[in-house]
């Protein structure tokens, strides 16, 4: 039996939520399709110390203030709270539960399987980031198996490591993030832990985003001004740094190299190799750890969708759009990718600005293309690399 809807809008986090909280505005017949058992896990998941990087005024989407006072910077849990909330509020239409593995045309509309289920409609929203699948690097199964290997995706607080020394993969804002955590739990006498952070200088924004300087000046001129509206797919500067962005990820925004020395963490070069079981730094640097901790970011999977829009020239393959819209696809949309117009769109500060872009392209009555990806140098949907 097949169901029908006018929209449906695979992934119930904060990209599928704001499309959700644009297309109710409109008066829409939508359904937001999301694997997880409750709204609001993929934050849940992640490690236990994890505060986002933009404090709660950029933490917000439309419709609905992030909880508490404007400069706090709200945790994991908090998000995932604000979310189910927030679906709640509004009576977005989630169903929980759902894992869609298949899209493809239908006759003048779009078909969504999900297991024994078949949806038709006229339009499809993907808002799905572009972290994903979990990557390593190959020689990763060649270290030794008395040590700990655990990923991003896997890593929750310093119990699940055994004492000895950590290596942690993987200098952005993850792995600056977590080597901290480890080097704070070894500080405070509840492991013995000395810590390597491995992989080259990103780069940090030039202040504290919690000091005065960072609330009222700093981040509201990065967040609201420099991430948001130039480096953007609609000026030629956000056109060149976005290739760069997208493959080595941006600076740090929370901790700097001085936090990182204070805790104790020590800096070393890329992570290389593997001899006689153990990890190789540099050219020729051998690391003899108990623990490594993969921070070397995810990749996009979207094999479940069977239509011509992705950029052969890239492995994976990835979509063809513009602000989200597919010019080939009429009906398919993207939100919630990293860079998909905006540093911004991965974050709180960008991905409302973007749903409703696409809702209202979604739903205007004329339907205007817009320009073809060469002539804009937008194609979107690369991953992130921690």
């Amino acid at each position: 039996m097949i169901e029908r809807h006018d929209t449906v809008v695979i992934g119930g986090g904060q990209a599928g939520l704001a499309t959700g909280y644009y297309l109710q505005q409109h008066d829409q017949d939508f359904v937001i399709l999301d694997a997880s058992n409750r709204v609001g896990d993929a934050w849940r998941a992640r490690w236990d110390s994890l505060r986002v990087f933009t404090p709660a005024r950029y933490s917000s989407l439309p419709g609905m203030d992030v909880p508490g006072t404007q400069y706090a910077f709200p945790t994991k849990d908090e998000v995932a709270d604000y979310l189910e909330t927030y679906a709640q509020r509004f009576d977005l239409p989630v169903e929980l539960g759902v894992r869609v593995d298949g899209l493809e045309r239908s006759g003048d509309g779009l078909l969504v399987t999900a297991g024994d289920r078949r949806i038709e409609a006229d339009n499809v929203v993907v808002a799905m980031a572009s972290y994903q699948i979990p990557t390593v690097p190959d020689f990763a199964a060649e270290l030794s198996d008395d040590i700990v290997q655990l990923h991003t995706s896997d890593y929750r607080n310093p119990d699940q490591l055994q004492d000895g020394g950590v290596l942690v993969v993987g200098a952005g804002n993850s792995g600056a993030e977590i080597a901290l955590d480890v080097a704070g739990a070894s500080r405070l006498g509840a492991h013995e832990h000395e810590t390597w952070l491995s992989g080259r200088d990103v780069g940090h924004v030039p202040f504290h985003i919690d000091s005065w300087v960072g609330r009222h000046l700093g981040v509201p001129f990065v967040m609201g001004v420099l991430f948001h509206r130039i480096f953007t797919t609609g000026t030629l500067i956000g056109r060149r740094i976005r290739p760069k962005v997208l493959s080595q990820g941006g600076p740090l925004v929370r901790t700097k190299p001085s936090d990182l020395a204070a805790a104790g963490v020590e800096r070393v070069p890329r992570t290389t190799g593997v001899r006689d079981g153990r990890p190789v730094v540099g050219d020729d640097d051998v690391l003899d750890v108990e623990n490594v901790i993969w921070c070397t970011g995810f990749r996009p999977d979207f094999s479940w969708i069977d239509l011509p829009i992705f950029d052969g020239k890239e492995q994976p393959k990835e979509p063809v759009h513009v602000r989200g819209v597919v010019p080939d696809e009429p009906g398919l949309y993207f939100v919630g990718l990293f860079f998909l117009y905006a540093m911004t769109s991965g974050l709180f500060t960008g991905v409302g600005r973007d749903a409703e872009y696409v809702v209202d392209h979604l739903t205007s009555t004329t339907r205007q293309q817009p320009p073809r990806p060469s002539d804009t140098g937008s194609v979107d949907g690369l991953p992130q690399q921690s």
